[in-house]
């Protein structure tokens, strides 16, 4: 299946779930994340929901993180060059939505890039290679290109993996693992 439409399936099928199912299916993510090799680390960069696009829902993950007392990094999005800032989520920061339903912070403490340990990221679907497909603006690409190469990538995702996706670029970033409901599935 090609990148394009496995964006069209992936969307179509993630629109016919409920808020109920979306937060079980989300709560199975995050107990599957606690069998990976991953909570030594101190900073834990994390996306928050697009609650009308049915994303995985990051408030378990954010449960466990904070339980655990790791340093939690979100991003601001630039919507004019495709980039992200990225803040430290403490109780001071303020969350709005922007014009696109994606929560972001209006203040709070800058953090570099290169502080980042571990990257939950979001997607519509992955292939068995550890390829994933986003929305296709780029901007986690970016992102994770720009990654100290030993940040460990972490997909989240609602289904299983395709075989195979293709149309993927040397731009394209791949996993370390993603985490479905079912198992969290590596990539060497």
């Amino acid at each position: 299946m090609d990148k394009f439409n496995a964006r069209k399936k992936y969307l179509q099928l993630r629109g016919e779930f409920s808020n109920n199912q979306i937060l079980d299916l989300s709560v199975k993510i995050a107990n599957n994340s606690l069998n990976l090799d991953i909570w030594e680390y101190k900073n834990y960069h994390i996306f928050l929901s697009i609650e009308k696009n049915n994303e995985v829902d990051t408030n378990p993950i954010l449960n466990i993180l904070t339980a655990k007392e790791k340093k939690i990094i979100i991003s601001k999005s630039n919507f004019e060059d495709l980039s992200m800032t990225n803040y430290i989520l403490d109780d001071d920061v303020v969350l709005e939505l922007n014009k696109y339903g994606i929560p972001e912070p209006m203040n709070g403490q800058k953090i570099k890039i290169s502080s980042i340990e571990v990257v939950f990221i979001p997607l519509l679907c992955f292939d068995k290679k550890g390829n994933r497909v986003g929305y296709g603006k780029g901007f986690y690409d970016r992102f994770l290109n720009e990654l100290p190469k030993k940040s460990i990538k972490i997909g989240l995702s609602l289904f299983s993996p395709e075989y195979s996706i293709l149309g993927i670029n040397k731009h394209d970033v791949k996993l370390d693992y993603c985490i479905t409901p079912k198992k969290a599935f590596s990539f060497p």
